[in-house]
């Protein structure tokens, strides 16, 4: 005999306004570098590399007593031996990269805290108790129950030193990525040589990037490109012998020419806004890119009940095509398609 269930309908979300792109990043290939220039990009990257992991040890040491005062000093000490503008990239970049790993403990610290209530509520309910479709249920047996107070104890012996952690002011930051450095003690199951991940793990910890300046040319002093794409890099002070051009610089012999927003991308510098980039080579692939991006002005945007007062497109996005209808305030299909023919 079947039993008659009932399913409710699933709750959907009111709707509202998304907010538009915040940020914009294009890339291209820098093809047909020189020895000299890879060359060059190499010893400027591990040496800003060297001085970007000094700098986040030293974030990482002052811990919640960082001020402008120790951001200052820590930019001072960089400087002579980079440049001022090489110096505020590494120590903008240390402060980000300290900052994300501040939210990743508190988003780690908040799903323990979850698991801890589910695990002690479902602990506190009788064995075998059914739950409920908000709140699972009381676990099945004994054995099944022990475990679980066993996993409970781990977990908050976990919560308690993340806890403290954060207090302190203690993050854990990878220069090269966590996963990287993991591959390094399973080298097989990675299909990786140990050149091979030396390789990847030096070009993951290089330093190569440059934040943009508004009324620079070009919009960066640092990594300048200009209209005809050229690319030239200041480059840090020990390694100044090795510029080809005035006020040590060195220009590659690759043309960079982006084919997505170029146009946008070409208003900005030649109304000298500022442009970050960031030169990264591909391991694998053994290719040189070289990445553009830059901040779009924050745009309000209008309520619900604007956007929708004269009618909306919906757009359904299909595996070949796109499907758009016309549709009313309600968000009902208005009127009859209409294809515009030659």
């Amino acid at each position: 005999m079947q039993r008659n269930t009932k399913r409710q309908l699933r709750v959907i979300d009111a709707s509202f306004v998304v907010l538009g792109p915040s940020g914009v990043a294009i890339r291209d290939r820098l093809k047909h570098l020189t020895p000299d220039d890879e060359k060059v990009l190499r010893l400027v990257g591990e040496h800003l590399g060297r001085l970007a992991s000094l700098d986040l040890k030293d974030r990482c040491a002052d811990g919640l007593d960082h001020s402008t005062d120790t951001w200052a000093a820590r930019k001072q000490g960089l400087t002579a031996e980079s440049s001022s503008r090489w110096a505020g990239s590494i120590t903008k970049a240390t402060h980000d990269q300290w900052a994300l790993s501040r939210r990743c403990q508190l988003a780690h610290i908040q799903g323990l805290e979850a698991g801890v209530r589910t695990l002690m509520h479902r602990l506190s309910l009788p064995l075998g108790e059914k739950g409920t479709k908000k709140a699972a249920g009381g676990y099945r047996s004994k054995s099944e129950w022990f475990q679980k107070t066993r996993r409970l104890h781990v977990l908050e012996h976990r919560l308690d030193a993340a806890r403290a952690e954060r207090e302190a002011g203690v993050v854990h930051v990878v220069r090269g990525g966590r996963k990287l450095l993991g591959n390094r003690h399973n080298l097989q199951a990675a299909q990786l040589t140990e050149t091979e991940w030396r390789q990847r793990w030096e070009a993951e910890r290089w330093f190569l990037a440059a934040d943009g300046e508004s009324g620079k040319r070009f919009g960066n002093e640092t990594i300048r490109v200009t209209p005809d794409g050229e690319v030239s890099i200041k480059l840090p002070a020990p390694l100044a012998g090795l510029a080809n051009a005035r006020h040590g610089r060195y220009v590659l012999a690759s043309r960079v020419g982006f084919a997505h927003r170029a146009a946008e991308w070409a208003d900005r510098i030649d109304a000298n806004r500022a442009v970050a980039y960031r030169i990264h080579l591909d391991v694998v692939r053994e290719r040189w890119y070289l990445t553009a991006s830059w901040q779009r002005p924050v745009i309000q945007t209008i309520p619900l009940e604007a956007a929708r007062a004269r009618g909306m497109v919906g757009v359904d996005t299909n595996i070949d095509h796109f499907a758009a209808y016309r549709l009313d305030v309600h968000g009902n299909p208005a009127g009859v398609p209409r294809l515009a023919g030659d």
